[in-house]
Parts: C-alpha cells; sequence; structure tokens
C-alpha cells in the first residue's frame, strides 16, 4: 500500500483514477459455438474416448452448467433464439430453415427465411455499447443480403450463409449457393485448408487488431455437423475408434484445438483476465447422423427429451466467477445476450422484450434463487414446458408424458397416469404461453415429424 509520504498526493490521485478506470473497464467476449455435439462428447463431460484438453482446461478455470438448455432442438431455431434473446417462436422462427426441405406451401422460402429485421441481435446491443463486432462460421439465420451478419450488428464475417457446407475447400460451387464461403458482403473465395483451423485463425487475427477497444468475437464452427470430414492426422490419434465415430473424434479434437489457440492468443495478449468466454453448442447431437453420444441422457437432435436439448455449457470470467464450479440451476442459452449486454455496462431498460436473464449475479452468488423457474419448447403440435422440476412433452402421435427431471434426469418414468392434475396444469401452463407466439412464418414438409419421432423412439435411454 502507498502511504502519503512515500509518492506525492497527484501521483496518488492518478493512481488511484487509473485502478478505478480499470476495475470498470468493459470486458471482451468470445462466444465458442459448436454445432451438433454430444451431451457426452468432450472429456469435461465424462468422455474417455473424446480428446478435448483446451476445453477440459477452460472448464476448470470457470463454471460448468449441468443443466444448460437450448431453445430449440434444431439449429436455425436455436440459434436464433440465442441471438436475440427471445424465445424464436414469437418472431415466427419455430421450424428449421433448410430450403429443399420445406412445404411447398411454406410461405417464406428459400434465403428469404430469417430473423425479421424488427429483431435486434446480439451484435446490434453489443456494437451500441462501443463494442467491436464480428462473426466466423456458419450463419442460418437467413440467406439473403438484408439478413446478412454486416446488416445484423457484426462489423466483420467471414462464414456461410447456409447450414452445412464442407470443411476442405470447395473445388466447384456447393449445390446450395448459401454454402460458398464469404468475405464480409458478397466476398466469395475458398479458403486454404480446414475450415475449422481457419475460423479459428480469423477470430485471433480480429482479436490482436481490435485488442485496445471492447471486442466481441462470436466463433460459430460448423464442426461437428456433417458433412463427416476429419483431417487424417486426427483421426489418427484415435486407432481403437472405426467409422462415424473415428471421424468424429477427429472433428472434435480439430475443434478443440480450435478453441484453445483462440484461448491462447488472449493469454499471450494479457486480455484473458477481461475476457468473458463462452462455450457451449446449438442442440442435442444427432446420433445417427454424426455418430455423436448424448447418454446418459435420452433422446437426440430433433426432439424435447433432454438429450435433444440440454447442451454442455461453460463459463469462464476471472475474479467474477469461482473456478472449477457447477451451477446446477436450469439457465438456457437465451441467457447469453442479456449476460453479455449486462456485463459491458448496458441498462436493464435498453433490454426489449427479453426472454433471458443475465445469469452472473446468478453464479457470482450475489442473487438467491434460479434464473428461470419455467422454460418452454414448442415445434408444431409438439410442446414441452419445464416448470420446477417437472417437465411435460406433448406429442403427435401419443399420449403426453410427464417426467420429474430432479429424481429422473433420464428421462425413464413416466408419471402422467399417477400426477393427472400436474398433467392437467403444465397443459393450460404451455397453452397460455403458446397464445403469446406467432404463427411460423414458414413449415417443414410433414413427413419430417415423423423422422423427428422415429428417431426420438430409437434413441431413448432405455
Amino acid at each position: 500500500m502507498f502511504s502519503k509520504k512515500s509518492i506525492p498526493l497527484s501521483l496518488l490521485l492518478l493512481f488511484i483514477a487509473s485502478q478505478i478506470g480499470h476495475a470498470q473497464k468493459q470486458p471482451n467476449i468470445v462466444l465458442l459455438f459448436a454445432d451438433d455435439g454430444g451431451y457426452a462428447d468432450f472429456g469435461f463431460q465424462g468422455s474417455k474416448e473424446m480428446i478435448t484438453p483446451n476445453l477440459d482446461k477452460l472448464a476448470s478455470e470457470g463454471v460448468r452448467f449441468t443443466q444448460a438448455y437450448v431453445s430449440a432442438s434444431t439449429c436455425g431455431p436455436s440459434r436464433a433464439g440465442l441471438i436475440t434473446g427471445r424465445y424464436q417462436q414469437r418472431f415466427g422462427f419455430e421450424e428449421n430453415n433448410v430450403p429443399s426441405y420445406m412445404s411447398q406451401y411454406s410461405g417464406q422460402d428459400g434465403p428469404n427465411m430469417g430473423i425479421p429485421l424488427t429483431e435486434k441481435t446480439m451484435g446490434n446491443y453489443l456494437k451500441s455499447l462501443g463494442y467491436a463486432t464480428a462473426f466466423y462460421g456458419k450463419w442460418h439465420l437467413g440467406g439473403t443480403d438484408k439478413f446478412h451478419p454486416l446488416n445484423r450488428g457484426f462489423d466483420e464475417f467471414l462464414g456461410f450463409r447456409g447450414g452445412a457446407r464442407d470443411y476442405f475447400p470447395y473445388e466447384n460451387s456447393p449445390q446450395d449457393e448459401l454454402n460458398k464461403l464469404e468475405r464480409n458482403l458478397g466476398n466469395y473465395k475458398e479458403h486454404d485448408g480446414y475450415l475449422t483451423d481457419v475460423l479459428a485463425d480469423e477470430a485471433i487475427d480480429f482479436i490482436e487488431r481490435k485488442k485496445n477497444k471492447p471486442f466481441f468475437v462470436f466463433l460459430s464452427y460448423n464442426a461437428v455437423h456433417t458433412p463427416m470430414q476429419a483431417r487424417q492426422e486426427d483421426m489418427d490419434k484415435f486407432p481403437n475408434l472405426t467409422g462415424k465415430r473415428k471421424e468424429l473424434a477427429g472433428m472434435t479434437l480439430s475443434l478443440d484445438r480450435a478453441c484453445g489457440k483462440v484461448l491462447d492468443k488472449l493469454k499471450e495478449l494479457g486480455l484473458d483476465d477481461n475476457t468473458i468466454v463462452i462455450f457451449t453448442n446449438d442442440n442435442g447431437g444427432p446420433t445417427d447422423k454424426n455418430a455423436s453420444i448424448n447418454l446418459p441422457l435420452s433422446g437426440t437432435k430433433s426432439n424435447h427429451l433432454e438429450g435433444g436439448i440440454r447442451v454442455p455449457f461453460l463459463m469462464r470470467w476471472p475474479g467474477k466467477i469461482k473456478t472449477s464450479s457447477t451451477y446446477n440451476a436450469p439457465i438456457s442459452t437465451l441467457d447469453l445476450l442479456p449476460t453479455f449486454f449486462k456485463a459491458g455496462g448496458g441498462k436493464d431498460e435498453a433490454l426489449k422484450n427479453i426472454d433471458g436473464v443475465d445469469l452472473i449475479p446468478y453464479v457470482s452468488n450475489k442473487t438467491t434463487g434460479i434464473p428461470h423457474e419455467t422454460l418452454y419448447w414448442k415445434l408444431g403440435i409438439r410442446g414441452t414446458i419445464r416448470d420446477g422440476d417437472w417437465k411435460l412433452m406433448r406429442f403427435s402421435d401419443r399420449p403426453a408424458e410427464l417426467y420429474n427431471i430432479e429424481n429422473d434426469p433420464y428421462e425413464q418414468k413416466d408419471l402422467a397416469v399417477y400426477y393427472p392434475d400436474k398433467v392437467k396444469a403444465l397443459f393450460k401452463k404451455l397453452y397460455a404461453w403458446e397464445l403469446t407466439l406467432e404463427r411460423p412464418a414458414w413449415l417443414l414438409q410433414k413427413k419430417f415429424e415423423k423422422v423427428d419421432i422415429d428417431r426420438m423412439d430409437k434413441y431413448r435411454n432405455k
């Protein structure tokens, strides 16, 4: 400690002012976002097969959320909820937006299936606070120019507007033009190398250039979504695995390596202590497509069993969040926008009609209670509500099911017949929420409803 005799008063005042300024400095924000990862397919989630040392280290440096949910079990709607902080059904983004899968009478179609321009994105909110913003990777939130990241709050972009593409450069144009690699707006050129690494390198370049002002990087990997394309040298690290599982392991290793490069750059530049880092995933793993594993949870991508909507989720913010900790109450990726905005100095009154909540007071034990007493999901006739420990699922082809998630997180024992009053009450609460929503702006072909139901039945944990 300084004494009044050890330094002039003017220098003491200058030192105090500098410390206050440092304490009030806006944190940088880095969102590491995976695609179609399995709940159990990371070391920090207990996997003995996958090699994820960088993400495991991130888990040890912050908090791991054990009940983190997405707002949809498929990637387009899930991303729309995350980036707006609002249930995506409120603005008609209820179904996945894959042009070749849509009903011919579905309303909006093709590249016009995007987040309405009336919605503010995470990029818009953080730019209003003075952040430099960048989006790298998979967009999938609208294909026309009006929906482009540079028109939705982001300063820089390298990625693709569609939902899935090759990891290696295309020699010819892809079947879906939305999956061409694009730099900023309209500059199309394929990359050199493996896309997962390229996206990380772009994020690192941005961080180096913006290190002297607050920045937000949304690093939206397409890993580990199909097509199954891993580098041979990465697959060679898994001699005991075969087929898709071996390919997935190689892709996951590259994902972890890419995340590690970004984390190492933050440390090298001395930015890690003032940077919020999140790692999470857009929905449950599609076991039948990429050999991902969601066990011991039931279900997969595209259904509302826990394996379809509960995801790995890590947060690090040195000095604000306890290291090597866990948080066990339900949260949602809807919470990311208000969490980032409030951390950056934003005011509550500036958050308009947001369904998410700021998580920092909860994980830092400054607020009692839990972030969400009730969470909702909806896709067509199917609807799900989690209210406290109770979870009701409504289906299109069978009676509703009721589970106590605290006692039965793997959804083994349907309690609907034992608690008819609870079923009725949750039905009514779910319906009341649905009355606040907009009609879907586009619709998938009806046959995909059965595809989703069949996938759910096949991958129940029995």
